[in-house]
Protein backbone atom coordinates (compact mmCIF):
# COMPACT_ATOMS: atom_id res chain seq x y z
CA UNK A 1 0.00 0.00 0.00
CA UNK A 2 1.44 3.16 -1.20
CA UNK A 3 2.41 5.72 1.73
CA UNK A 4 3.48 8.63 -0.72
CA UNK A 5 3.05 12.12 0.65
CA UNK A 6 0.11 14.34 -2.03
CA UNK A 7 -0.10 18.00 -1.83
CA UNK A 8 -2.31 19.16 0.76
CA UNK A 9 -4.69 21.67 0.98
CA UNK A 10 -5.23 23.82 4.12
CA UNK A 11 -3.80 22.83 7.27
CA UNK A 12 -3.49 25.57 9.92
CA UNK A 13 -6.61 27.14 11.36
CA UNK A 14 -5.51 30.75 10.49
CA UNK A 15 -5.81 30.09 6.85
CA UNK A 16 -8.74 27.54 6.58
CA UNK A 17 -11.80 28.42 4.58
CA UNK A 18 -15.26 29.11 6.22
CA UNK A 19 -16.96 25.64 6.63
CA UNK A 20 -19.02 23.03 9.06
CA UNK A 21 -15.87 21.90 11.21
CA UNK A 22 -14.54 22.29 14.35
CA UNK A 23 -10.71 22.97 14.98
CA UNK A 24 -8.26 20.31 13.99
CA UNK A 25 -8.02 18.01 16.31
CA UNK A 26 -5.23 17.46 19.08
CA UNK A 27 -4.86 13.92 18.41
CA UNK A 28 -6.21 12.19 14.46
CA UNK A 29 -5.45 9.00 15.80
CA UNK A 30 -8.10 9.25 18.80
CA UNK A 31 -11.91 7.99 18.48
CA UNK A 32 -14.11 9.62 20.10
CA UNK A 33 -16.24 7.14 22.02
CA UNK A 34 -19.44 9.28 21.06
CA UNK A 35 -19.31 8.69 17.95
CA UNK A 36 -17.99 4.53 17.64
CA UNK A 37 -19.58 1.74 18.70
CA UNK A 38 -18.62 0.74 22.05
CA UNK A 39 -16.35 -2.50 20.55
CA UNK A 40 -13.93 -0.14 18.52
CA UNK A 41 -10.28 0.42 19.28
CA UNK A 42 -6.85 0.85 17.74
CA UNK A 43 -5.00 -2.08 17.96
CA UNK A 44 -0.94 -2.15 19.68
CA UNK A 45 -0.39 -1.52 15.70
CA UNK A 46 -2.58 1.34 15.36
CA UNK A 47 -4.97 -0.78 13.14
CA UNK A 48 -9.10 -0.29 13.90
CA UNK A 49 -10.76 -2.88 14.96
CA UNK A 50 -14.49 -3.79 15.83
CA UNK A 51 -15.59 -6.95 17.82
CA UNK A 52 -12.12 -7.97 18.22
CA UNK A 53 -11.22 -7.88 14.35
CA UNK A 54 -9.31 -5.09 12.83
CA UNK A 55 -10.46 -3.27 9.70
CA UNK A 56 -7.45 -4.62 7.64
CA UNK A 57 -9.05 -8.33 8.02
CA UNK A 58 -12.75 -7.15 7.02
CA UNK A 59 -12.05 -5.40 3.85
CA UNK A 60 -10.17 -8.11 2.54
CA UNK A 61 -12.51 -10.67 3.64
CA UNK A 62 -15.87 -8.70 3.06
CA UNK A 63 -14.76 -5.94 0.25
CA UNK A 64 -15.25 -2.24 0.50
CA UNK A 65 -17.33 -0.22 0.63
CA UNK A 66 -19.08 -2.09 3.37
CA UNK A 67 -21.46 -1.33 6.67
CA UNK A 68 -19.68 -3.25 10.03
CA UNK A 69 -22.48 -3.30 12.63
CA UNK A 70 -21.02 -4.04 16.46
CA UNK A 71 -23.63 -6.47 17.33
CA UNK A 72 -23.12 -6.40 20.89
CA UNK A 73 -23.53 -2.25 20.91
CA UNK A 74 -26.74 -3.10 19.09
CA UNK A 75 -27.82 -5.20 22.06
CA UNK A 76 -27.04 -2.94 24.72
CA UNK A 77 -28.39 -0.01 23.37
CA UNK A 78 -31.49 -2.08 23.17
CA UNK A 79 -31.65 -3.33 26.65
CA UNK A 80 -30.54 0.04 27.75
CA UNK A 81 -33.68 1.58 26.40
CA UNK A 82 -35.61 -1.71 27.36
CA UNK A 83 -34.52 -1.03 30.76
CA UNK A 84 -34.93 2.44 31.20
CA UNK A 85 -38.57 2.38 30.39
CA UNK A 86 -39.44 -0.57 32.12
CA UNK A 87 -42.26 -3.73 32.09
CA UNK A 88 -45.01 -0.25 32.13
CA UNK A 89 -43.97 1.18 28.72
CA UNK A 90 -43.75 -0.13 25.17
CA UNK A 91 -40.18 0.38 23.24
CA UNK A 92 -40.94 0.07 19.50
CA UNK A 93 -37.87 -0.09 17.38
CA UNK A 94 -38.41 2.36 14.40
CA UNK A 95 -37.49 -0.15 11.40
CA UNK A 96 -37.10 1.94 8.73
CA UNK A 97 -33.84 3.46 10.21
CA UNK A 98 -32.60 0.09 9.17
CA UNK A 99 -34.03 -3.26 9.42
CA UNK A 100 -33.07 -6.76 8.45
CA UNK A 101 -34.10 -10.25 9.57
CA UNK A 102 -31.33 -10.65 11.66
CA UNK A 103 -32.16 -7.20 12.96
CA UNK A 104 -35.26 -8.60 14.00
CA UNK A 105 -34.16 -11.80 15.73
CA UNK A 106 -32.06 -9.67 18.32
CA UNK A 107 -34.58 -7.31 19.09
CA UNK A 108 -37.10 -10.27 19.95
CA UNK A 109 -34.59 -11.66 21.99
CA UNK A 110 -34.09 -8.47 23.41
CA UNK A 111 -37.31 -7.90 24.51
CA UNK A 112 -38.43 -4.80 22.16
CA UNK A 113 -41.49 -4.31 19.65
CA UNK A 114 -41.30 -3.16 16.35
CA UNK A 115 -42.85 -0.54 14.18
CA UNK A 116 -42.81 -1.04 10.78
CA UNK A 117 -44.16 1.59 7.55
CA UNK A 118 -44.82 -0.50 4.32
CA UNK A 119 -45.52 -4.16 3.54
CA UNK A 120 -41.65 -4.84 3.10
CA UNK A 121 -40.80 -4.26 6.20
CA UNK A 122 -43.86 -5.78 7.58
CA UNK A 123 -42.51 -9.27 5.35
CA UNK A 124 -39.04 -9.35 7.13
CA UNK A 125 -40.68 -8.48 10.58
CA UNK A 126 -42.90 -11.89 10.18
CA UNK A 127 -40.46 -13.98 8.06
CA UNK A 128 -37.61 -13.11 10.71
CA UNK A 129 -40.64 -14.44 13.72
CA UNK A 130 -41.71 -11.05 15.01
CA UNK A 131 -44.54 -11.68 17.08
CA UNK A 132 -47.24 -9.63 15.15
CA UNK A 133 -48.65 -8.56 18.44
CA UNK A 134 -45.43 -6.99 19.21
CA UNK A 135 -45.87 -4.80 15.73
CA UNK A 136 -47.06 -1.98 15.00
CA UNK A 137 -48.01 -0.53 11.38
CA UNK A 138 -47.63 3.18 10.47
CA UNK A 139 -47.41 5.17 7.30
CA UNK A 140 -49.59 7.85 5.53
CA UNK A 141 -50.40 5.96 2.92
CA UNK A 142 -51.05 2.50 3.34
CA UNK A 143 -52.95 0.22 0.92
CA UNK A 144 -55.26 -1.74 0.95
CA UNK A 145 -53.25 -4.96 0.08
CA UNK A 146 -50.91 -3.80 3.14
CA UNK A 147 -53.81 -2.95 5.76
CA UNK A 148 -55.04 -6.81 4.87
CA UNK A 149 -52.24 -8.43 5.37
CA UNK A 150 -51.38 -6.59 8.67
CA UNK A 151 -54.83 -7.28 9.96
CA UNK A 152 -54.64 -11.01 8.85
CA UNK A 153 -50.90 -11.05 10.96
CA UNK A 154 -52.77 -9.87 13.87
CA UNK A 155 -50.62 -6.78 14.37
CA UNK A 156 -50.56 -5.18 17.71
CA UNK A 157 -51.36 -1.70 16.29
CA UNK A 158 -52.51 0.10 13.17
CA UNK A 159 -51.45 3.47 13.79
CA UNK A 160 -54.47 5.67 11.49
CA UNK A 161 -52.89 8.97 9.20
CA UNK A 162 -56.27 9.95 7.53
CA UNK A 163 -59.89 10.08 7.72
CA UNK A 164 -59.94 7.99 4.65
CA UNK A 165 -57.85 4.85 6.82
CA UNK A 166 -60.17 5.17 9.70
CA UNK A 167 -62.97 3.96 7.20
CA UNK A 168 -60.25 1.88 4.86
CA UNK A 169 -58.58 0.00 8.29
CA UNK A 170 -62.45 -0.44 10.05
CA UNK A 171 -64.06 -1.70 6.80
CA UNK A 172 -61.00 -4.62 6.10
CA UNK A 173 -61.07 -5.65 9.89
CA UNK A 174 -65.14 -6.58 9.70
CA UNK A 175 -64.49 -8.07 6.87
CA UNK A 176 -62.36 -10.22 7.93
CA UNK A 177 -64.56 -10.77 11.49
CA UNK A 178 -62.42 -9.11 13.91
CA UNK A 179 -61.48 -5.43 15.71
CA UNK A 180 -58.35 -4.06 14.82
CA UNK A 181 -56.40 -2.20 17.42
CA UNK A 182 -55.82 1.44 16.47
CA UNK A 183 -53.84 4.93 17.53
CA UNK A 184 -55.25 7.93 15.53
CA UNK A 185 -51.75 9.92 14.55
CA UNK A 186 -51.90 13.59 15.34
CA UNK A 187 -49.98 16.77 14.74
CA UNK A 188 -49.44 18.67 17.22
CA UNK A 189 -48.46 21.86 16.07
CA UNK A 190 -44.64 21.77 17.50
CA UNK A 191 -42.06 22.06 14.95
CA UNK A 192 -38.69 19.98 16.22
CA UNK A 193 -35.51 22.09 16.00
CA UNK A 194 -34.44 20.06 13.20
CA UNK A 195 -33.94 19.99 9.24
CA UNK A 196 -36.86 21.44 7.96
CA UNK A 197 -37.76 18.09 6.51
CA UNK A 198 -37.56 15.73 9.01
CA UNK A 199 -39.21 18.15 11.34
CA UNK A 200 -43.18 16.00 10.99
CA UNK A 201 -45.49 17.69 13.70
CA UNK A 202 -46.10 20.94 11.94
CA UNK A 203 -49.26 21.18 10.00
CA UNK A 204 -48.24 22.11 6.87
CA UNK A 205 -47.09 18.40 6.23
CA UNK A 206 -48.31 14.92 5.18
CA UNK A 207 -48.56 12.93 8.29
CA UNK A 208 -50.93 12.59 10.88
CA UNK A 209 -54.03 14.51 11.77
CA UNK A 210 -54.08 18.28 12.62
CA UNK A 211 -55.30 18.69 16.39
CA UNK A 212 -55.62 22.31 15.22
CA UNK A 213 -59.58 22.78 14.08
CA UNK A 214 -61.07 20.11 15.80
CA UNK A 215 -60.00 17.46 13.20
CA UNK A 216 -58.09 14.93 15.45
CA UNK A 217 -61.14 15.07 17.81
CA UNK A 218 -63.48 14.13 14.91
CA UNK A 219 -61.21 11.70 13.87
CA UNK A 220 -61.96 10.05 17.45
CA UNK A 221 -65.33 10.12 17.15
CA UNK A 222 -65.02 8.65 13.77
CA UNK A 223 -63.26 5.76 14.85
CA UNK A 224 -65.49 5.10 18.32
CA UNK A 225 -68.00 4.48 16.20
CA UNK A 226 -66.75 2.13 13.91
CA UNK A 227 -67.41 -1.83 14.58
CA UNK A 228 -64.13 -2.92 13.18
CA UNK A 229 -61.84 -0.39 15.40
CA UNK A 230 -60.58 -0.96 18.82
CA UNK A 231 -59.25 2.42 19.62
CA UNK A 232 -56.68 2.43 21.99
CA UNK A 233 -54.61 5.52 22.11
CA UNK A 234 -53.21 8.78 20.55
CA UNK A 235 -49.92 8.56 18.73
CA UNK A 236 -47.83 11.80 18.13
CA UNK A 237 -44.40 12.26 16.49
CA UNK A 238 -42.83 15.79 16.21
CA UNK A 239 -39.41 15.32 14.51
CA UNK A 240 -35.46 13.30 14.50
CA UNK A 241 -32.55 14.19 15.90
CA UNK A 242 -33.50 16.03 18.65
CA UNK A 243 -31.54 16.28 21.42
CA UNK A 244 -33.72 17.92 24.35
CA UNK A 245 -37.32 17.26 25.59
CA UNK A 246 -38.67 20.09 25.96
CA UNK A 247 -40.33 19.86 22.54
CA UNK A 248 -42.01 16.75 23.84
CA UNK A 249 -43.26 18.81 26.98
CA UNK A 250 -45.24 20.82 24.62
CA UNK A 251 -46.66 17.44 22.28
CA UNK A 252 -47.37 15.87 26.02
CA UNK A 253 -49.28 18.71 27.12
CA UNK A 254 -51.27 19.08 24.14
CA UNK A 255 -52.27 14.88 23.60
CA UNK A 256 -53.54 14.88 26.89
CA UNK A 257 -55.44 17.86 26.64
CA UNK A 258 -57.03 15.53 23.32
CA UNK A 259 -56.79 12.80 25.79
CA UNK A 260 -59.20 14.75 28.46
CA UNK A 261 -61.56 16.03 25.81
CA UNK A 262 -62.24 12.62 24.60
CA UNK A 263 -62.94 11.62 28.13
CA UNK A 264 -65.45 14.56 29.07
CA UNK A 265 -67.26 14.14 25.54
CA UNK A 266 -67.20 10.07 25.48
CA UNK A 267 -66.44 8.85 28.62
CA UNK A 268 -63.75 7.32 27.76
CA UNK A 269 -59.81 7.38 28.94
CA UNK A 270 -57.54 5.88 26.30
CA UNK A 271 -54.85 3.62 27.90
CA UNK A 272 -51.49 4.45 25.89
CA UNK A 273 -49.89 7.40 24.31
CA UNK A 274 -47.11 7.14 22.00
CA UNK A 275 -45.02 9.68 21.93
CA UNK A 276 -42.78 8.90 18.87
CA UNK A 277 -38.99 8.56 18.66
CA UNK A 278 -36.63 11.08 16.70
CA UNK A 279 -34.27 11.00 19.83
CA UNK A 280 -30.47 12.44 18.77
CA UNK A 281 -27.29 10.37 18.31
CA UNK A 282 -23.63 11.92 18.14
CA UNK A 283 -21.99 11.69 14.14
CA UNK A 284 -19.49 14.51 15.47
CA UNK A 285 -17.71 15.22 19.03
CA UNK A 286 -20.06 18.63 18.71
CA UNK A 287 -23.16 16.36 18.82
CA UNK A 288 -24.19 15.30 23.24
CA UNK A 289 -27.27 12.66 23.60
CA UNK A 290 -29.38 12.12 26.32
CA UNK A 291 -28.57 8.93 27.59
CA UNK A 292 -31.76 6.35 27.81
CA UNK A 293 -32.69 6.56 31.64
CA UNK A 294 -32.66 10.29 31.25
CA UNK A 295 -35.27 10.46 27.97
CA UNK A 296 -37.23 7.95 29.86
CA UNK A 297 -37.21 10.09 32.99
CA UNK A 298 -37.98 12.80 31.69
CA UNK A 299 -40.86 11.40 29.42
CA UNK A 300 -42.30 9.81 32.02
CA UNK A 301 -42.67 12.97 33.76
CA UNK A 302 -44.37 15.11 31.61
CA UNK A 303 -46.74 12.72 30.65
CA UNK A 304 -47.89 11.80 34.50
CA UNK A 305 -47.54 15.93 35.45
CA UNK A 306 -49.89 16.47 32.66
CA UNK A 307 -52.70 13.87 33.27
CA UNK A 308 -52.47 14.49 36.87
CA UNK A 309 -53.20 18.12 36.11
CA UNK A 310 -56.04 17.36 34.03
CA UNK A 311 -57.47 14.32 36.24
CA UNK A 312 -56.98 11.43 33.85
CA UNK A 313 -54.85 7.86 35.04
CA UNK A 314 -52.06 8.30 33.34
CA UNK A 315 -51.54 6.12 30.20
CA UNK A 316 -49.10 3.26 28.98
CA UNK A 317 -46.40 5.13 27.24
CA UNK A 318 -44.60 3.76 24.42
CA UNK A 319 -41.84 5.55 22.35
CA UNK A 320 -39.91 4.48 18.84
CA UNK A 321 -36.34 5.06 18.90
CA UNK A 322 -34.37 3.58 15.52
CA UNK A 323 -31.31 5.45 15.03
CA UNK A 324 -31.05 6.29 18.55
CA UNK A 325 -30.27 2.07 18.71
CA UNK A 326 -28.85 1.12 15.44
CA UNK A 327 -27.39 4.81 14.17
CA UNK A 328 -24.65 4.28 16.66
CA UNK A 329 -23.81 0.52 16.41
CA UNK A 330 -22.04 0.85 12.70
CA UNK A 331 -19.89 2.39 10.45
CA UNK A 332 -18.88 2.25 7.06
CA UNK A 333 -15.51 1.09 5.40
CA UNK A 334 -14.12 2.94 2.22
CA UNK A 335 -10.85 2.92 0.41
CA UNK A 336 -9.42 5.84 -0.57
CA UNK A 337 -8.71 6.58 -4.58
CA UNK A 338 -8.07 9.64 -6.11
CA UNK A 339 -6.62 12.81 -3.67
CA UNK A 340 -6.73 15.71 -5.53
CA UNK A 341 -5.77 18.79 -2.93
CA UNK A 342 -6.96 22.02 -4.62
CA UNK A 343 -4.81 25.14 -3.01
CA UNK A 344 -6.12 27.16 -0.66
CA UNK A 345 -9.50 25.70 0.04
CA UNK A 346 -8.97 21.91 0.95
CA UNK A 347 -8.21 18.27 0.00
CA UNK A 348 -10.61 16.18 -2.05
CA UNK A 349 -10.51 12.56 -1.09
CA UNK A 350 -12.61 10.06 -3.04
CA UNK A 351 -13.49 6.57 -1.95
CA UNK A 352 -14.94 3.72 -3.52
CA UNK A 353 -18.96 4.72 -2.15
CA UNK A 354 -20.77 7.94 -1.71
CA UNK A 355 -24.14 8.83 -1.94
CA UNK A 356 -25.28 5.51 -2.94
CA UNK A 357 -24.83 3.87 0.45
CA UNK A 358 -24.99 7.45 2.57
CA UNK A 359 -27.28 9.81 1.12
CA UNK A 360 -28.00 11.80 3.88
CA UNK A 361 -25.26 14.54 3.12
CA UNK A 362 -26.54 15.25 0.29
CA UNK A 363 -30.64 15.38 1.26
CA UNK A 364 -30.12 16.79 4.99
CA UNK A 365 -27.01 18.69 4.66
CA UNK A 366 -26.05 15.94 7.60
CA UNK A 367 -22.52 16.35 9.41
CA UNK A 368 -20.52 13.16 9.65
CA UNK A 369 -17.16 12.31 11.20
CA UNK A 370 -14.14 10.32 9.41
CA UNK A 371 -11.27 8.70 10.57
CA UNK A 372 -7.84 7.28 8.99
CA UNK A 373 -8.50 3.20 10.60
CA UNK A 374 -6.03 0.84 8.03
CA UNK A 375 -2.61 2.73 10.56
CA UNK A 376 -1.82 5.75 12.82
CA UNK A 377 -0.22 8.78 11.23
CA UNK A 378 1.78 11.85 12.78
CA UNK A 379 1.51 13.72 9.93
CA UNK A 380 -0.04 17.41 9.97
CA UNK A 381 -4.18 17.46 9.78
CA UNK A 382 -5.27 18.98 6.33
CA UNK A 383 -8.97 20.16 5.72
CA UNK A 384 -10.49 17.38 3.88
CA UNK A 385 -13.91 16.83 2.06
CA UNK A 386 -14.76 13.14 1.52
CA UNK A 387 -16.56 13.16 -1.98
CA UNK A 388 -17.92 9.65 -3.68
CA UNK A 389 -17.39 8.35 -7.03
CA UNK A 390 -20.31 8.93 -8.64
CA UNK A 391 -21.02 11.76 -11.47
CA UNK A 392 -22.59 13.93 -9.25
CA UNK A 393 -21.19 17.01 -7.50
CA UNK A 394 -23.27 17.11 -4.86
CA UNK A 395 -21.91 13.14 -4.15
CA UNK A 396 -20.32 14.38 -0.53
CA UNK A 397 -19.94 11.65 2.24
CA UNK A 398 -18.33 14.26 4.62
CA UNK A 399 -18.32 17.75 3.99
CA UNK A 400 -15.53 19.18 5.78
CA UNK A 401 -13.42 17.17 8.54
CA UNK A 402 -9.43 16.74 9.35
CA UNK A 403 -7.11 13.74 8.11
CA UNK A 404 -3.65 13.06 8.25
CA UNK A 405 -1.83 15.24 5.49
CA UNK A 406 0.16 11.56 4.59
CA UNK A 407 -3.29 10.11 3.28
CA UNK A 408 -2.56 7.80 0.30
CA UNK A 409 -4.48 6.10 -2.38
CA UNK A 410 -5.33 2.28 -0.60
CA UNK A 411 -5.58 3.39 2.80
CA UNK A 412 -8.67 2.59 4.65
CA UNK A 413 -11.01 5.34 6.00
CA UNK A 414 -13.88 5.14 7.66
CA UNK A 415 -17.31 7.25 8.66
CA UNK A 416 -19.37 6.04 11.90
CA UNK A 417 -22.47 6.40 12.94
CA UNK A 418 -23.95 5.16 9.54
CA UNK A 419 -26.31 2.46 10.86
CA UNK A 420 -29.12 4.80 10.36
CA UNK A 421 -31.25 5.33 7.25
CA UNK A 422 -27.78 4.50 5.08
CA UNK A 423 -28.05 1.64 3.99
CA UNK A 424 -32.24 1.09 4.41
CA UNK A 425 -32.12 4.29 2.10
CA UNK A 426 -28.98 3.38 -0.40
CA UNK A 427 -29.64 2.94 -4.18
CA UNK A 428 -27.86 2.07 -7.39
CA UNK A 429 -27.30 5.89 -8.67
CA UNK A 430 -25.33 4.60 -11.31
CA UNK A 431 -26.05 1.24 -11.40
CA UNK A 432 -23.34 1.24 -8.45
CA UNK A 433 -24.18 -2.07 -5.89
CA UNK A 434 -25.28 -1.24 -2.92
CA UNK A 435 -22.71 -2.45 -0.28
CA UNK A 436 -22.60 -5.71 2.61
CA UNK A 437 -24.03 -5.11 5.60
CA UNK A 438 -21.58 -7.28 8.25
CA UNK A 439 -22.25 -8.07 12.25
CA UNK A 440 -19.06 -8.14 14.18
CA UNK A 441 -19.21 -9.80 17.58
CA UNK A 442 -16.52 -11.34 20.03
CA UNK A 443 -14.18 -12.27 16.95
CA UNK A 444 -16.65 -13.43 14.34
CA UNK A 445 -18.16 -11.31 10.99
CA UNK A 446 -20.82 -12.28 9.27
CA UNK A 447 -22.88 -11.40 6.21
CA UNK A 448 -26.80 -9.70 7.90
CA UNK A 449 -27.29 -8.28 4.14
CA UNK A 450 -25.13 -9.34 1.23
CA UNK A 451 -23.35 -7.12 -1.39
CA UNK A 452 -25.61 -6.51 -4.75
CA UNK A 453 -24.30 -8.33 -7.87
CA UNK A 454 -24.25 -7.32 -11.61
CA UNK A 455 -26.30 -10.35 -11.91
CA UNK A 456 -28.95 -9.03 -9.21
CA UNK A 457 -29.22 -5.56 -11.52
CA UNK A 458 -29.33 -7.43 -14.35
CA UNK A 459 -32.29 -9.97 -13.12
CA UNK A 460 -34.68 -6.77 -12.44
CA UNK A 461 -33.69 -5.33 -16.15
CA UNK A 462 -36.07 -7.42 -18.48
CA UNK A 463 -36.46 -5.34 -21.42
Amino acid sequence: MSRSAHPAGPRHADVLPEGHYSAPPADLNTLDPKVWAQTVTRTADGVVSVGGIDVKALAEEFGTPAYFVDEADFRARARAWRTAFGQDADVFYAGKAFLSRAIVRWLHEEGLNLDVCSGGELATALSAGMPADRIAFHGNNKSEQEIRRAVEAGVGRIVLDSFQEIVRVAHIAQSLGTRQRVQIRVTVGVEAHTHEFIATAHEDQKFGIPLAGGQAAEAVRRALKLDGLELIGIHSHIGSQIFDTSGFEVAAHRVVGLLKDIRDEHGVELPEIDLGGGLGIAYTSDDDPREPHEIAKALTEIVNRECEAARLRAPRISVEPGRAIVGPTAFTLYEVGTIKPLDGLRTYVSVDGGMSDNIRTALYDAEYSVALVSRTSDAEPMLARVVGKHCESGDIVVKDAFLPADLAPGDLIAVPATGAYCRSMASNYNHVLRPPVVAVNDGEARIIVRRETEDDLLRLDVG
